[in-house]
C-alpha cells in the first residue's frame, strides 16, 4: 500500500537560499495528489509514466522559486525503481554529484525518501528539507480509462492514518 502524503508550506525557510535542487519520489507522492485532486495518475499517450498533478506541483515549487530569484532544478531518476527510498548505490551518487550545486535540497516524499537523501548527502553541507508530511496509508483501486488512462479510486472513506 502506499503512504499517503501531505504537501508542507516550506518556503519560509528558503528566502536565503539562492540554489534548491527539488526531489521528487515518482511513486506515493503522485499517488497522494492524484487521489486528493481526484486527477488521472497516468495519461500514458500524453505523459507517459508521469503524474500531470504531480508535475504541475512541481512547476509551481519552480515558478515560487523563480519569483523569488532562486535557481531550482529537478533531479530525476532514471533508475527502474523511481522510488526514492529503493534508489541504488549509483543513484545515490548521481544525487550527490548533482546536488553539490546546490544550497538547499527539497524532497518530496516520505520520511524513509527523505533519510535516503540525508543518508547520500551527509558529505555535503546541504540544507535538506522534506516537503511533504506522512499522514496515513492509502489502498487505491485503479481505473482504466480509454486512450490507456489510469485513475486512482481510494478503496476505503478513511485512509489509515499513520502511527504518532
Amino acid at each position: 500500500m502506499p503512504v499517503y502524503l501531505k504537501t508542507i508550506d516550506v518556503f519560509h525557510e528558503l528566502t536565503a537560499n539562492k540554489s534548491v535542487l527539488i526531489v521528487p519520489c515518482r511513486i506515493c507522492p503522485a499517488i497522494s495528489l492524484a487521489v486528493e485532486s481526484k486527477r488521472p495518475y497516468i495519461e500514458f499517450f500524453r505523459r507517459f509514466l508521469k503524474t500531470g498533478v504531480f508535475d504541475e506541483y512541481i512547476k509551481s515549487i519552480q515558478k515560487l522559486l523563480k519569483e523569488k530569484g532562486i535557481k531550482t532544478e529537478v533531479f530525476e531518476s532514471n533508475f527502474p525503481i523511481p522510488m526514492v527510498c529503493m534508489w541504488s548505490a549509483g543513484q545515490r551518487k548521481k544525487l550527490l554529484r548533482c546536488a553539490s550545486k546546490y544550497e538547499t535540497v527539497i524532497v518530496l516524499g516520505c520520511d524513509s525518501a527523505t533519510y535516503t537523501v540525508k543518508e547520500s548527502l551527509k558529505s555535503t553541507g546541504c540544507h535538506i528539507i522534506q516537503a511533504m508530511k506522512v499522514v496515513g496509508i492509502v489502498s487505491v483501486i485503479p481505473r482504466f480509462h480509454l486512450p490507456f488512462n489510469i485513475t486512482l479510486e481510494s478503496s476505503s472513506k478513511d485512509n489509515v492514518s499513520w502511527p504518532k
